[in-house]
């Protein structure tokens, strides 16, 4: 069973850092993605990054990329999503996500695509002007 738990949200001004953390656990392949997606009411969902587990490949979206960076450690088996020069507009619920089937890993994946995918509890994330 897996199992994904989030942490690091909060309340931060404008142009402030957030460190999300999610520590993962009950995994059992070689090679997955791993990513972020936030949700905010009244907006889609937003894939915001991912990262291939196997190459180490990773993928932003256009309205987080320079700013955020997510990273892995592996020994921990934890992913992290270090969120620089935040903007109102990044308010939203993040999730922490897996998804079984690595080759879906891409720029704006939304981890939707079925039952290979699984999410954490999500954490809050709010940013004023």
């Amino acid at each position: 069973q897996v199992q994904l738990v989030e942490s690091g949200g909060g309340s931060v001004q404008a142009g402030g850092s957030l460190r999300l953390s999610c520590a993962a656990s009950g995994y059992t392949s070689s090679y997955y993605c791993m990513g972020w997606f936030r949700l905010a009411p009244g907006k889609e969902r937003e894939g915001v990054a991912a990262i291939h587990t196997g190459s180490g490949n990773t993928y932003y979206a256009d309205s987080v990329k320079g700013r955020f960076t997510i990273s892995r450690d592996k020994a921990k088996n934890t992913l992290y999503l270090q969120m620089n020069s935040l903007k109102p507009e990044d308010t939203a619920m993040y999730y922490c996500a897996t998804d079984a089937a690595a080759y879906h890993c891409r720029r704006g994946y939304l981890f939707n695509t079925g039952p290979s995918n699984y999410w954490g509890q999500g954490t809050q994330v709010t940013v004023s002007s």
